[in-house]
């Protein structure tokens, strides 16, 4: 895997991924995008929902949405880098099992998520999930 990224101007950069989708990072206070370390972090919630989405549609429950809330922590002083880091998964579906989601939540955590398992190698991840019944 390859990746290209070239600053703008100021605190803006533009990286492009080697499939050729560019993503905008601001490190500035004033930014006008996520910052590195926000992307991160988004980065973990997305890798672990695409897990969570896929185990539970191939569990057969009626999935109508998926949202992760990510927070974290980080050291105080630099290396700025996570100290904590939680995501928690609010399911909305019909019916859906919360045997299912707690399974799917444990295998991404565990198994499938290569963002979040690395970085837990340095991060102490925390995941939680709740289902709300939905049309």
């Amino acid at each position: 895997m390859e990746a290209v990224v070239k600053w703008v101007e100021g605190d803006t950069f533009i990286g492009r991924s080697h499939s050729g989708h560019n993503v905008v990072f601001d490190a500035g206070k004033d930014s006008a995008a996520p910052s590195p370390m926000e992307m991160v972090l988004m980065s973990a919630g997305c890798c672990s929902s695409v897990d969570v989405v896929s185990i539970l549609n191939k569990a057969r429950q009626t999935v109508r949405g998926v949202e992760v809330k990510l927070t974290a922590e980080r050291a105080e002083s630099a290396p700025r880098v996570f100290t904590k880091m939680n995501l928690h998964f609010i399911v909305r579906g019909v019916g859906v099992s919360e045997n299912h989601v707690e399974r799917a939540v444990k295998l991404s955590a565990e198994k499938y998520c290569s963002v979040a398992l690395m970085l837990e190698k340095a991060v102490e991840i925390t995941h939680s999930f709740e289902v709300v019944e939905s049309d």
